[in-house]
């Protein structure tokens, strides 16, 4: 089956066009937790906030964008527990539970939902993948700022000035480089 016909087919992500196996889908799920761990690294503090900015919350979105929901969540519940287990790649080389743990929590989730919107084809516009990338992030927030209330002790209005409101920025220039990325790389695989 030619490329053009697996990409035309519904349900298919950018992993798919890969010869399949087993052996694949295992490579990919480490490699989608390794490459959540070291945009962890890329690690910008915020004044005010526990939370730094990271190019951890961009890698989850892509690696469940581009591995579909099962492989997506896989791959970030390895890098959670992988983490959990003493693993230096969380931000800034952490690991273990912290007051930021919520985010990767979030991460989980937001990757099986991002991926399953990639199957209905939502990473193939720019337009649909911005929306598609907004949501994964909403999902992020909604469980990592109330985690991040909960375990800093943090009233609510503290926890999204602190966790969420200097991050909207960031988040909306994440989602117009995803904007151009995949939907571009559908292109280029329509055109092989």
């Amino acid at each position: 089956m030619s490329t053009a016909s697996v990409t035309a087919r519904p349900g298919v992500v950018l992993a798919d066009l890969l010869p399949s196996s087993r052996v694949r889908d295992a490579a990919l799920v480490l490699g989608g937790a390794a490459l959540t761990g070291l945009a962890a690294q890329i690690a910008v503090p915020v004044p005010g906030s526990p939370v730094p900015v990271t190019g951890q919350t961009f890698a989850a979105l892509l690696v469940g964008t581009t591995l579909g929901a099962r492989r997506g969540f896989a791959a970030l519940a390895l890098y959670a527990a992988a983490g959990l287990a003493g693993v230096p790649w969380f931000a800034q080389g952490g690991s273990g539970t912290s007051v930021s743990f919520g985010y990767v929590l979030g991460m989980l989730l937001a990757a099986a939902a991002v991926g399953a919107l990639a199957r209905r084809g939502a990473d193939r516009s720019p337009l649909r993948m911005a929306g598609t990338m907004l949501l994964g992030e909403a999902i992020i927030y909604a469980v990592g700022v109330p985690y991040l209330a909960f375990a800093a002790h943090m009233s609510a209005t503290a926890a999204i000035a602190a966790g969420l409101t200097p991050f909207l920025i960031g988040d909306a220039l994440k989602a117009a480089l995803a904007m151009g990325v995949l939907p571009t790389a559908w292109k280029l695989t329509n055109k092989s």
